[in-house]
């Protein structure tokens, strides 16, 4: 049987302050599975950890806690230079985001694959001028139909953003208050109040 293509297993991220007494500034967490190719539509609060998520989901953070395991292997025991060929970070003009390099790369493991698995869009731009939206939707489209797994992070401003995640996107993950929870569909999670809250009108 086959490994999921992404588990994000007991995954937590703290950041602290203080010499003598610390005190936590930032957790984000998730324990979440995604046994299948999918296209998964993230949304949250800016600051609530959605770029935290998908840096240590590509192994250039290293979580305080759990693991990210994709197609089976841990991805911060991967060899630095094939992680993308595991998960790949798109951060908004589709820059791939980098990693720092903790551990001698000979001592990690091979990816064992030769094009990424898992694809992160992180707030991708899509604006109705510009005739880039169908292009966008039908490559997230076409990775998911090649066996990948899909993420597109936005932080909806209008209510076309939510037509569109609504359109294309098979399951969601909400990060707020400090944890990653998951949602079936757009109007399972209008039935969260924190949701609601996020969003207010567009909610609606």
């Amino acid at each position: 049987m086959d490994a999921p293509l992404l588990v994000l297993e007991r995954l937590r991220k703290t950041y602290t302050r203080g010499i003598f007494r610390r005190e936590v500034t930032f957790q984000v967490e998730a324990d979440l599975a995604f046994p299948g190719p999918a296209i998964v539509g993230m949304m949250g609060p800016n600051g609530a950890g959605k770029t935290t998520l998908f840096e240590m989901m590509t192994g250039s953070n290293v979580p305080s806690a759990g693991r990210v395991l994709c197609a089976g292997k841990d991805i911060h025991t991967v060899k630095y230079r094939e992680r993308d060929r595991l998960a790949i970070h798109y951060h908004q003009s589709y820059q791939v985001r980098r990693f720092r390099r903790r551990v001698p790369s000979a001592l990690l493991q091979s990816a064992g694959s030769d094009y990424p698995m898992v694809h992160l869009f992180d707030e991708p731009q899509f604006n109705t001028q510009d005739g880039y939206i169908g292009f966008m939707l039908d490559f997230f489209r076409a990775l998911r139909a090649e066996g990948r797994l899909v993420f597109v992070c936005l932080h909806p401003t209008a209510h076309f953003h939510l037509e569109l995640l609504n359109e294309i996107c098979e399951r969601y993950v909400f990060v707020a208050g400090g944890r990653a929870s998951e949602a079936p569909s757009l109007d399972a999670l209008r039935a969260d109040e924190r949701f609601r809250a996020y969003l207010g009108d567009l909610a609606d």
